[in-house]
């Protein structure tokens, strides 16, 4: 068994996986748009001008598969009671990241050295997901 976080960005999907590419080096191992379906959408699940948004979409991030969508226009894009928590190889790594992912966000707890880890920080980056980055 597995979980795998799955990210739905109302209509911000595109510009978050160009975001994580650039901050976290992020692949798209599959990508899917709305309008690509190989069956018509139900009447009225597609809100106009989403036709072209990302109905499903993978990355991998070091050995970590994130699923995203668009979703639809409906949905709430609010991301409470869950963080990611993101395991890099050292405080340098941390550093670099804690920073790129901070990019128009809100720093919720600065990176710095903790009696568990040399460097932790806590983050919600600029879509409002939550971020805890940690250096073993």
């Amino acid at each position: 068994m597995k979980v795998e976080p799955y990210v739905f960005f109302n209509g911000r999907c595109e510009e978050a996986i160009a975001f994580y590419q650039q901050a976290l080096g992020a692949e798209v191992t599959f990508q899917m748009r709305m309008n690509e379906a190989p069956d018509p959408p139900p009447p009225g699940s597609i809100p106009p001008g989403f036709e072209n948004k990302i109905m499903h979409a993978n990355l991998r991030i070091g050995d970590t598969s994130l699923m995203v969508s668009d979703g639809n226009s409906d949905m709430q894009t609010s991301f409470k009671g869950f963080t990611l928590s993101l395991g890099v190889a050292d405080a340098a790594e941390a550093e670099r990241t804690f920073h790129a992912l901070a990019q128009g966000g809100t720093v919720k707890m600065p990176l710095g050295k903790t009696f568990w880890s040399p460097a932790f920080g806590m983050l919600e980056d600029k879509f409002g997901v939550g971020w805890m980055v940690i250096a073993p």
